[in-house]
């Protein structure tokens, strides 16, 4: 599974161009931003009329949203609520968490969450006055029976130092920056790692 998620910034028609570069090359877009639910919304229709696939869109903590386009995948902040009892109502809807630590792993397990983003795993931009998560913590969080999606300063350079077992990986600037042959290759490097 690769997530490419996007620069938390108000998305505009240039970004859609990109967005449809890139869509065949990744399973889903996360839209995270600081935008309104009505300007998502008309942002959604552009997209969406553009020809970007609507089962790729998660769109991020907005119900509103997903119900009114549709939509089948949510992802929710670590420790909201709305994530768990939005999957116990709505078991049909993709419904994913941010995780920090292992214990946030298991209770989206625990909660038949479909999966987590867990990070962050390397030195990242947007954490920079945080560490990454230690060997012992990545460990304990791939030991849970739900897939585990690697976030965090995931890119050409790091992809190889990434640890098996993760169910997918997600980045924002690796592959919001990135062109659809250099996100074939992380993609590809992903999947040869998985093999060993």
């Amino acid at each position: 599974m690769l997530i490419a998620i996007t620069h938390f910034k108000i998305l505009i028609s240039k970004d859609i161009i990109h967005f449809n570069t890139i869509s065949s090359c990744i399973d889903y877009l996360l839209l995270r931003t600081p935008m309104s639910d009505n300007e998502l919304s008309s942002f959604l229709c552009q997209l969406i009329h553009s020809g970007f696939p609507k089962e790729k869109i998660i769109i991020h903590t907005s119900t509103k949203l997903l119900e009114s386009f549709r939509l089948t995948a949510i992802h929710f902040r670590e420790n909201d609520p709305t994530a768990l009892t939005y999957k116990k109502e709505h078991p049909d809807i993709s419904v994913s968490i941010s995780a920090h630590s292992p214990e946030s792993v298991k209770k989206a397990q625990d909660n038949h969450l479909d999966f987590v983003l867990y990070g962050h795993i390397f030195e990242s931009s947007s954490k920079k006055s945080l560490p990454p998560r230690t060997h012992q913590e990545v460990r304990d969080a791939l030991s849970y029976d739900i897939p585990v999606v690697a976030l965090g300063g995931i890119n050409s350079a790091t992809i190889n130092q990434l640890p098996a077992g993760f169910g997918g990986i997600s980045a924002i600037s690796a592959l919001m920056d990135a062109s659809p042959n250099q996100i074939t290759r992380l993609k590809e490097e992903w999947q040869i790692l998985n093999l060993m």
